[in-house]
């Protein structure tokens, strides 16, 4: 009988207990939004792949960024800004739009999406709309590595192996030289004569890897575009391939990018040497 009556009130006490806990309002707790965009596109050079970007890549991802290489056909601008803008689709919220080289007219064009909050530049092109990526370069000359580059009967372009391993990728590591030349795809050379339509660095902050020992675009060229993007400037002393030489360190140019595009204004860069 005790035991009866025990079960009866505690049954009764859970019961009140629960009916109390209903009747508390309720709080919906999210979490704050983030300043730090986590997705990074990447858009490589002509003469080359997505596989400029294999040092950089695991290093992002450490750093818990979502990370994709573009894989541009290398066939015209339209074409690879298309390629690139199927990327950008792709991802799930901000993006950051890094190009090399002939990719940074790319994303110079393609960077006008909506998703993209910053772009990054490594000894790239940084065409004003109405330019081609030629029409940047013409001023500061021709390079060693641009004398380097032949045209085939279709209008395809290549490097001969001098300039890929004496122009192209000199700061690297033989073998790693070697591997470039033996993976070096064609560029139809028409679209390096292609005027910008658009200009997105206009819009969107900008970030710039300059690399001083550069003999395919003259680093003279890269630093005055930098300076006319008002990007945040970092000077490294690299080959063309900056990102295949130091990786950590344009690595860390592109996580400082992740962090402050959606807070920085266009122009506001600093040089960091």
């Amino acid at each position: 009988m005790k035991q009866q009556t025990y079960d009866y009130i505690r049954g009764a006490l859970i019961g009140l207990a629960l009916i109390s806990l209903s009747a508390l309002p309720v709080f919906s707790q999210s979490a704050p939004p983030s300043s730090v965009v986590k997705n990074i596109v990447l858009v490589h050079g002509a003469f080359a792949d997505g596989t400029s970007w294999s040092k950089v890549i695991p290093l992002l991802e450490a750093e818990g960024y979502h990370v994709v290489a573009v894989q541009n056909p290398l066939t015209s601008m339209a074409d690879d800004v298309a390629a690139t803008k199927r990327m950008i689709a792709l991802q799930d919220g901000p993006v950051i739009l890094v190009g090399h080289s002939w990719g940074g007219a790319v994303i110079t064009q393609a960077g006008d999406d909506p998703k993209v909050a910053g772009l990054v530049y490594v000894a790239a092109y940084a065409p004003e709309v109405g330019q081609s990526a030629n029409d940047a370069s013409t001023p500061f000359g021709l390079t060693e590595g641009q004398k380097q580059i032949r045209l085939d009967s279709e209008k395809f372009a290549s490097m001969t192996p001098q300039g890929i391993l004496e122009d192209f990728a000199q700061g690297l590591p033989l073998a790693e030289r070697k591997l470039i030349l033996a993976v070096e795809g064609q560029s139809f050379g028409p679209m390096f004569a292609e005027k910008l339509t658009g200009c997105a660095w206009k819009t969107k902050p900008s970030w710039y890897v300059v690399s001083a020992k550069d003999r395919m675009l003259s680093p003279a060229m890269e630093e005055a575009a930098a300076k006319k993007l008002g990007a945040a400037v970092t000077v490294l002393p690299t080959c063309h391939l900056a990102m295949l030489e130091q990786p950590a360190a344009v690595a860390g140019v592109i996580s400082a990018a992740a962090k402050k595009a959606l807070s920085r204004s266009v122009g506001s860069g600093s040089s960091m040497r």
